[in-house]
């Protein structure tokens, strides 16, 4: 008897062990951080980039190019999906979610989500309606990145078919989800997303925009 129940527990943490190793595997070596080769840009619908007349972090890019390249940079890194909380409040140990995509974007392009959107509930506590306030976690929930930048950031159409309207850099909300534009189009024009929905997307930059019904805004940080 003793001996079977030493081998079901053996099976047991073998079968876990495994489970473990794959899910992270397919982390790390299934998992890709840019379009798909046949994806288009602006030139071949004849759409000009748009720059940013802003350099918040004073490197000598813009801000609209900062953010859309140090989203890539966040997404190079293969974040692992988990939502976790944090007392350094910005994610420390390789997980994250959708909304640190977004926020490490713009910390790197010198805004820093956790400073401004508490600060930002001070001063509004009515549009968010938080009780107790929480730097190290507010930040990082859709729900107030949705009345952050309602407050804060240039608001642009949520028409996916006008696409010189959509740049890389943008930040694009729905109703539970967000992540920012990228610089990469489908046939047809329409931008792909660079975000961390789940932990089984098959990209962090994917041609979504088209399949969603659920966008709520779209945003530029700044001019």
């Amino acid at each position: 008897m003793k001996k079977k129940i030493a081998l079901m527990i053996a099976i047991i943490v073998i079968f876990a062990v495994g489970a473990t190793t794959v899910y992270h595997f397919r982390y790390y070596f299934f998992r890709t951080s840019s379009a798909p080769v046949k994806a288009k840009e602006n030139r071949d619908f004849g759409i000009e980039s748009f720059k940013s007349s802003v350099d918040k972090d004073g490197d000598g890019i813009d801000d609209q190019t900062d953010i859309l390249e140090d989203a890539r940079a966040y997404i190079q890194t293969s974040p692992i999906y988990k939502s976790k909380y944090y007392k350094t409040g910005y994610p420390d140990d390789h997980y994250g979610v959708c909304t640190d995509v977004v926020a490490n974007a713009l910390v790197n392009a010198g805004y820093d989500l956790r400073e401004l959107v508490d600060q930002d509930i001070v001063a509004n506590p009515g549009d968010y309606g938080i009780e107790k306030p929480d730097s190290c976690i507010d930040f990082r929930r859709v729900k107030n990145l949705k009345v952050y930048f309602k407050h804060t950031a240039v608001p642009l159409t949520t028409d996916v078919s006008k696409i010189e309207e959509w740049q890389g850099g943008d930040i694009v909300i729905f109703k539970q989800h967000i992540g920012i534009v990228s610089d990469k189009r489908n046939k047809n024009g329409v931008s792909y997303v660079i975000h961390h929905n789940d932990p089984y997307q098959k990209s962090y930059e994917e041609d979504i925009l088209e399949k969603r019904h659920d966008i709520v805004a779209h945003y530029r940080v700044s001019e």
